[in-house]
Order: C-alpha cells, then sequence, then structure tokens
C-alpha cells in the first residue's frame, strides 16, 4: 500500500499534523504516522504529572487549532478547571488535551480519512517516481507515500564537556537525559546537585527534587548564569516596536532597548515584536543571524521564553534561600574524591580565576540540542542521498517559504516537508505551540489540496 501522506515524527508538530490532515482530507485518503514514542503526540514535556510543571504560555494561546483560540481554555472549563485566558496550565493537563483533541478527531471513522500509527523509527529513505518516497523502519518493514512531513523534532543537548573528561566513577551519578525521571528517586534528600544548563529545563528539574523532599544544595552552572524572566500576573498590552531600517544586530537590539524603556513593562514590546520575528529573522542575511546567535541569544532566550509567574516565585525564593546557587564559567574538570563524589572545577566568567565545588550528582539540564541532523540517522541517510540540506547556520534543514524542502541543489523536493524545530533555519521562531499550530495547518492544507486533486473521483467525493 502506498499512503498519500505520511508523518515521520511522534512529538507535538507530529500530532498537530495529524489532526489538520484528518481536517481537511476526505475519507478516501490515507494516512500514515511513523513514530516510536509510546506518548504520541504529548512526549516527555506533556506527559508529567507535577502541577509546577507548567505551560510557558497563556492558556488562551494553546489552541492546536489557530483558527479556534479558546479551544483548550474551553476543553479545561468542561473538566471542571475553570481557567483565565492568561492562566499558565499544567503541561499535564495540556497534554491530555491533545490527545482528547486527536481522539474525537479518529473516532468517526467512515468519514474521515484512513490513519494508520505505525510504531517504529524510520532508518532510510529513498526516492520513486511512481511511490513518492519509500521508508526502510526499523521493525524490519518498509512504507511507501505519495508525500511526507519531517517532524522529527531535535535532541537532548550534550553536557558542556566531554564525557571523556568525566571520571569514570561518576558515570552511575550522571543524568544525560533529565527527563527519564527514574533518576530522581535515587537521590538523597541532602544530597548536593551539579545541574549544567540555567534555563527552563533547569527550573523543571528543580522544582521537581524540592517537590520531593530534597533539602540539599543545588549548583547551577551555565557560561553567562542567566534564568529565565517571570511573564507578569496581568499581561500587558502587546505594543509593537518600530524596526528600524538598519539590520545590524546591535542596531536593532539598541533600539528595542531604548523602546523597552519607555513603556511600563517591557515584555509588551517583546511581545508586539513576536508577530514580526519570522519577517524580521528572514530579512537577516547570514552573517547577521550568525552574529545574533554569537552574541545575543542567551538574552533573547530568557527574555523571549519565560515562566509562569509562581513557578518564577518559588525558584527565586530557593535562590534567596541560598538552596540553589548560580555560577557563571566554563566547566574545566569533573574529577572523583575519595568518597566518591564529583569534584566540578571551572574557569568564573568574566576572571581568569577557578572555582570549584562538589555534587553528588551531574545533570544535563542545557536543554534540547539546536535542529540539527546528528540526533536522527533517517536525516542523516536523506542527506547522503542528497535529499535534503542544512540550512548555512545549521539550525536545522533547508526549506522554503512553504515548508518544502530544499535539496542541495536548490531544487524544492516534489512532495516533501517538514515542520517545528528542523525549520528554524528558515522561521526561527518555530518551537513553540503558537507557532507551531499555524505552520501544521498550512502545511497540511497545502499538501492536502494536491492530495485531493490525485483521489480518484469517487474518494474525493466520498
Amino acid at each position: 500500500m502506498t499512503y498519500d501522506v505520511a508523518i515521520v515524527g511522534s512529538g507535538f508538530s507530529a500530532i498537530a499534523l495529524t489532526i489538520n490532515f484528518l481536517r481537511y482530507l476526505p475519507p478516501g485518503a490515507s494516512i500514515a504516522v511513523i513514530g516510536d514514542d509510546p506518548g504520541f503526540g504529548r512526549g516527555t514535556a506533556y506527559r508529567t504529572e507535577f502541577y509546577l510543571h507548567r505551560l510557558n504560555v497563556p492558556a488562551a494561546r494553546m489552541s492546536v487549532f489557530p483558527d479556534k483560540p479558546d479551544d483548550f481554555v474551553e476543553w479545561l472549563r468542561r473538566r471542571g478547571k475553570p481557567v483565565f485566558a492568561e492562566d499558565f496550565a499544567s503541561r499535564g493537563d495540556y497534554g491530555l488535551y491533545l490527545r482528547d483533541t486527536l481522539a474525537a478527531h479518529l473516532k468517526p471513522r467512515a468519514q474521515r480519512a484512513q490513519v494508520d500509527f505505525i510504531r517504529a523509527k524510520a532508518t532510510s529513505c529513498i526516492t520513486c517516481e511512481e511511490e513518492g518516497l519509500t521508508f526502510r523502519l526499523d521493525n524490519g518493514t518498509g512504507l511507501s507515500a505519495r508525500n511526507v512531513v519531517l517532524a522529527l523534532g531535535v535532541g537532548t543537548a550534550s553536557l558542556p564537556i566531554s564525557e571523556r573528561k568525566i571520571a569514570s566513577e561518576l558515570a552511575g551519578q550522571t543524568v544525560i537525559n533529565p527527563w527519564r525521571l527514574g533518576w530522581l528517586s535515587r537521590v538523597e534528600p541532602d544530597d548536593e546537585i551539579c545541574v549544567f544548563g540555567s534555563g527552563l529545563t533547569m527550573i523543571d528539574q528543580v522544582l521537581s527534587l524540592k517537590a520531593q523532599g530534597h533539602r540539599g544544595i543545588v549548583h547551577v552552572l551555565s557560561r553567562r548564569g542567566l534564568v529565565p524572566q517571570a511573564h507578569p500576573r496581568r499581561r500587558p498590552a502587546a505594543v509593537a516596536p518600530e524596526l528600524p531600517e538598519s539590520r545590524e544586530i546591535s542596531v536593532l537590539l539598541h533600539e528595542l532597548r531604548k523602546q523597552a524603556e519607555t513603556v511600563e513593562d517591557w515584555r509588551s514590546v517583546f511581545d508586539g515584536l513576536r508577530p514580526q520575528t519570522q519577517a524580521l529573522w528572514q530579512s537577516l542575511s547570514d552573517a547577521q543571524r550568525s552574529r545574533f546567535l554569537r552574541h545575543a541569544l542567551p538574552w533573547w532566550s530568557i527574555h523571549r521564553h519565560r515562566v509562569a509567574p509562581d513557578v518564577h516565585e518559588r525558584f527565586s525564593e530557593l535562590v534567596a534561600e541560598g538552596i540553589v546557587k548560580i555560577h557563571a564559567g566554563y566547566v574545566r574538570d569533573i574529577e572523583a574524591d575519595a568518597d566518591g563524589r564529583a569534584v566540578v572545577t571551572y574557569r568564573q566568567r568574566g576572571r581568569d580565576t577557578v572555582a570549584a565545588f562538589d555534587a553528588d550528582w551531574i545533570v544535563n539540564c542545557t536543554g534540547m540540542e539546536r535542529a540539527g541532523i546528528g540526533h536522527s540517522p533517517l536525516l542523516q541517510a536523506m542527506r547522503d542521498r542528497g535529499m535534503i540540506a542544512m540550512d548555512p547556520l545549521r539550525l536545522g534543514i533547508t526549506v522554503d517559504n512553504g515548508s518544502r524542502v530544499v535539496g542541495p541543489d536548490g531544487t524544492v523536493q516534489r512532495g516533501l516537508y517538514a515542520a517545528g524545530a528542523l525549520t528554524a533555519g528558515q522561521f526561527w521562531e518555530i518551537t513553540a505551540v503558537p507557532d507551531i499550530r499555524v505552520q501544521a495547518e498550512a502545511v497540511a492544507r497545502q499538501a492536502a489540496e494536491e492530495i485531493i486533486r490525485r483521489l480518484p473521483q469517487q474518494a474525493r467525493s466520498a
């Protein structure tokens, strides 16, 4: 069987695409969803049940449908969880919302396209004239589709030090992927923790530790020691900034800072910039984008990707009490002392001095890697066959403005799309739900129009 469309992935992008293809395709069409995550569409982020693991975007902007902005808020209210539009719902509730929304679109079997969920990982791909693309799966089977959307997301970022430079005796105390939460149950109440990374993942893990009774010191080490800012309890009205003609990063940042100083809350300018961000990114040269990534990205991230106000307050209390200690610097060595504890040595930022602290655990909270292809054998195989190309800054793969994959020779690959973080090189702001849902709807609508044109008349009108 050759499917009309195959969605490769199992995260939010994949579930948003599946739902939108079900909305746009007639019953005569067929969809395959290829992914090996048992919590399809929910991933690690939306399976959590911890109440302080909150969404970082207000509930009113978390509907999976851009044309039905109140869908998530109404789902919460139907389940006895009344919220205001600007409240920050739990991630666990959002995962259940995604599950229920998909189930509702799958329920009317006779009135929808066929959907097959293939629990496997695609490992390679070839192009066939008649069948479109044919995948080899790690379960030993193959699958063909005339249209394909790559929605593979990204992997966990690596530690800021080579694992070879960590004493071998510490392997059992080093957590590479903190979302495999089994490590939390092995932490003693007074253990000291070294967390690499000071972003959203770090805050999640620290609060999880403290919620289960952990009393020890948590050392947070990152290059700049910057932590995410808070959302306000009352969101100010967005103020669209006036951007200068110059696209030099220093000039842009200067103008944004100056305009942020003229309003009551700087967040209003940041929120006003959001609708312009993708167009602004696309107006930058590769050299300007590179300068932004080298010099401005850390400050952009902590102001752009903020946390719920009560989450920020709880974390700030831990810092004020000295339970969480923030260090800025560059890790040099991690050795084991006579008691089997880690000794973390780092060069302090802005100084020539070296500092150190002891820890019982090393935890990688550097977040998600940039959207390269190193985490995916499929993408590597497709690159080797000349089917995809990395964008110049290696933020993802090259796509056009319609999310269609562009090959190494600049040719748009017929019937091949990408969605989510893989398209960051083209769109930059494409990792959060409000942006991905717009892209998923546009890709599904565009591909569905082509699929419907090719369907037999009886299938098209069924």
